[in-house]
């Protein structure tokens, strides 16, 4: 565990947070009913979304990627500004959006955790070879207020699980990364986990003993056919995924960010017993206003292009969890939804 980079990186986050704290959950015991995510947030532009999403009153946010952008910033005349991506950076654009007024608040009433994508990693599609890697790590495990005693610290990446619920109402939330051992998509057998946490995971899901699983990407794992980053680029990991889920036969649902468009798209021809989700949510700040459109096979409903975030409500009254998928706009109008008994 690396003390140091923590304590350091500590150190400056709160010399910069104004002394306050992010809600990481303190009561594992409660079962999820309301789960809000999203992803693609830019510090330095306007977030209507939060005081929206607090009306949901979500029993937990998830971070699902691109929470900052560390290699992206703007003035407001909209012209980019020349930096240097280090820890100092790195560390403003955190702060400044630990310290973002409506987050802020927001963050202070909902219990929060999250992966990361690319340009909260630092680099724009960046992977394995990323030089700063080991210091966005500290600084983003710091910005959603991780304990030091959590295994999250002990090991390389920033993947780990949490358990919600006890008694038949038990969702386990399983946070990957997708960057952080990544290897270059143009190599003869490109990995996107890397063995060790690709192992965890393993041993992760079939000991699992929850009703209900819940897995964050923050790239899509369903959507195959676009030319953007995504799971089939892997397709020896991403085979191995869906080998796992199956096993388990655990209904799960699949979280991702990434795209800049909001659309669930469903895998219903695989070895699972059930149909498995994706719901991709990305547009908390800015959105693919011209989105062209592209072919997904596995999609249900339409696209939305708007800002938004995505909700997950789950009622356990019945034998098997009942989940209600959807991506709200600025408003709070549902604009996507699915259900899934």
């Amino acid at each position: 565990m690396r003390i140091g980079n923590f304590i350091l990186s500590s150190v400056i986050l709160l010399s910069l947070f104004q002394g306050a704290s992010a809600k990481f959950p303190d009561d594992f015991t409660k079962p999820l009913e309301a789960i809000a995510f999203g992803s693609c947030n830019r510090d330095e532009l306007p977030q209507p979304l939060w005081p929206i999403i607090a009306e949901e009153n979500p029993d937990l946010w998830i971070w699902a990627g691109d929470n900052i952008y560390a290699d992206w910033h703007e003035h407001p005349d909209g012209q980019r500004m020349k930096f240097t991506i280090n820890r100092e950076w790195v560390t403003e654009r955190y702060a400044a959006q630990f310290n973002q007024p409506a987050y802020s608040a927001f963050r202070k009433e909902t219990p929060i955790i999250g992966t990361w994508d690319d340009h909260d990693y630092g680099r724009n599609n960046a992977g394995a070879e990323f030089e700063l890697k080991e210091v966005t790590r500290d600084l983003a495990l710091s910005f959603m207020e991780v304990p030091i005693g959590d295994p999250r610290w002990q090991r390389e990446g920033l993947y780990g699980a949490y358990d919600f619920g006890t008694n038949g109402k038990m969702t386990k939330v399983i946070l990957l990364d997708n960057r952080y051992f990544a290897s270059g998509k143009k190599t003869d057998n490109p990995e996107l986990l890397g063995q060790e946490q690709l192992a965890w995971l393993e041993t992760t899901l079939r000991e699992s003993e929850a009703d209900l699983h819940i897995l964050v990407s923050g790239i899509q794992i369903i959507s195959e056919e676009h030319r953007w980053e995504k799971w089939a680029d892997y397709p020896k990991t991403r085979a191995c995924l869906l080998r796992e889920i199956a096993e388990t036969q655990t209904p799960t649902i699949l979280l991702s960010g990434d795209r800049h468009i909001h659309e669930i798209s469903i895998l219903q021809d695989w070895a699972g017993k059930f149909p498995l989700p994706d719901i991709t949510s990305s547009g908390l700040t800015h959105s693919w206003d011209g989105f062209p459109g592209e072919t997904n096979r596995h999609r249900v409903g339409e696209v939305f292009t708007g800002l938004g975030y995505g909700m997950i409500n789950i009622d356990w009254s019945g034998p098997k969890p009942q989940i209600k998928l959807a991506v709200k706009d600025t408003n709070g109008n549902t604009q996507i939804s699915h259900q899934i008994e």
